[in-house]
């Protein structure tokens, strides 16, 4: 990565299937990376700590707490964020779709990050279990519901990717 003037660095990575090239502070963190320089408000702020899980994101597939990942770490790499997560159709992804028939959204806040670790579930797991499921889903935090529509939600979706 190259330095440029004032401490910036030039990063070009792939962000949701698009390269980009943009200067960046060596302090930003991803979350504020995505949200900020981006414009990309569904990955979210929860706690800041990479506790919740509301801040996930994918890099080269696998889920990432974008609050404690330096920006600068995306050199060559490819970001995906929920906004970036499509169907085989360009529209949205089974998960996506499977959340909303089931009704496993309330609020919404957590499920970007909810979907996002399903989805790298399935990429490493394509045959996860109930278990895995669950397993893969307790460093996600909702606030407003129960799981059990959540945990069916990415079961059932499971079928569709």
């Amino acid at each position: 990565m190259k330095k440029i003037s004032g401490g910036a660095f030039k990063l070009k990575c792939s962000v949701n299937g698009r390269t980009i090239n943009r200067e960046i502070e060596p302090g930003r963190t991803l979350l504020e990376f995505i949200r900020e320089d981006l414009g990309l408000k569904g990955t979210k702020e929860g706690c800041g700590e990479g506790e919740c899980g509301a801040c996930l994101a994918l890099v080269d597939g696998k889920a990432v707490n974008s609050c404690l990942m330096m920006a600068v770490q995306l050199q060559g790499r490819k970001l995906v964020t929920i906004e970036g997560l499509k169907g085989r159709d360009g529209g949205l992804h089974p998960l996506q779709k499977t959340f909303m028939e089931e009704g496993a959204v309330q609020c919404g806040f957590c499920i970007p990050g909810v979907i996002i670790a399903a989805e790298a579930l399935f990429r490493k797991n394509p045959a996860a279990t109930v278990e895995d499921i669950k397993l893969e889903l307790t460093g996600n935090i909702c606030r407003c519901t129960g799981y059990e529509k959540i945990i069916s939600a990415v079961e059932k979706a499971q079928k569709k990717v």
